[in-house]
């Protein structure tokens, strides 16, 4: 049958069946939306963590070459005192020494402090990566979870796509965006009328409005109540059509 109504009438059939297939997902996706901005958070803030991290220690490997050449400026100084002739070249280089010393033991002094620093981040960075860790794992668990109906839906939902989109090409563009616009509003947008009245609300729907959608077949007939598209009951969807 090439009727309008009955294209409509199957258009609707695979919409409802499509969207029962999507209600297998529940809340699936929007939790797999939430895990991924949990993980995505607990990372940036690991790898914010970790960068400050690598800054103290690159601080604490340069301030370790830093004390050696002091350390060797203060030796070769020390064995220059012996090498002097007057007092003057003693004192300046006694003087070199003595400031060579205050900032061997400041910059001793801040590597104690960066060193318990370096310790604290150290930990904090553990525990942020064993969060991130546990945020990834339920968001993969989620991920499985979702791909496995994925997975048992993929061939019966490209199958239900494909009939659709014949069908959909069947339907006069004017009537098709009109049923479109409706599934916008109600999910069922093409119901049929039972014991004379619209199956979308149970409002009653006139006898005389009946015979015409019963001898229409090519024209759309709107429920006067909720606007959804009336199918008469004599239109029956082959179900070899859709599997």
């Amino acid at each position: 049958m090439d009727a309008e109504i009955y294209n409509i009438a199957v258009l609707a059939r695979i919409d409802l069946e499509l969207d029962d297939l999507q209600e297998e997902f529940g809340d699936l996706p929007e939790r797999v939306e939430k895990f991924q901005k949990k993980y995505d958070e607990l990372s940036a803030i690991a790898e914010e963590t970790k960068g400050i991290l690598d800054d103290v220690r690159k601080f604490t490997s340069s301030s370790k070459i830093t004390l050696a050449d002091l350390k060797e400026k203060e030796t070769k100084l020390s064995e220059q005192q012996f090498l002097v002739r007057n007092n003057k070249e003693f004192d300046a280089i006694s003087n070199e020494i003595t400031g060579i010393k205050d900032e061997y033991t400041k910059l001793v002094d801040e590597l104690r402090t960066v060193g318990l620093k370096e310790e604290n981040l150290s930990m904090m960075l553990k525990e942020q990566e064993e969060k991130a860790e546990t945020a990834k794992k339920e968001l993969e668990d989620q991920k499985a979870e979702m791909n496995d109906i994925s997975s048992d839906q993929n061939e019966e939902v490209q199958g239900l796509i494909d009939v659709r989109n014949e069908y959909k090409n069947k339907i006069n563009k004017e009537n098709l965006e009109t049923y479109e616009l409706i599934r916008t509003y109600h999910k069922d947008a093409a119901v049929y009328v039972r014991k004379n009245s619209c199956a979308g609300c149970f409002s009653s729907v006139p006898p005389q409005k009946i015979v015409e959608i019963r001898n229409n077949l090519d024209e759309i007939y709107r429920c006067e109540a909720c606007g959804r598209v009336l199918i008469p009951e004599e239109i029956i969807v082959d179900e070899d059509i859709l599997y």
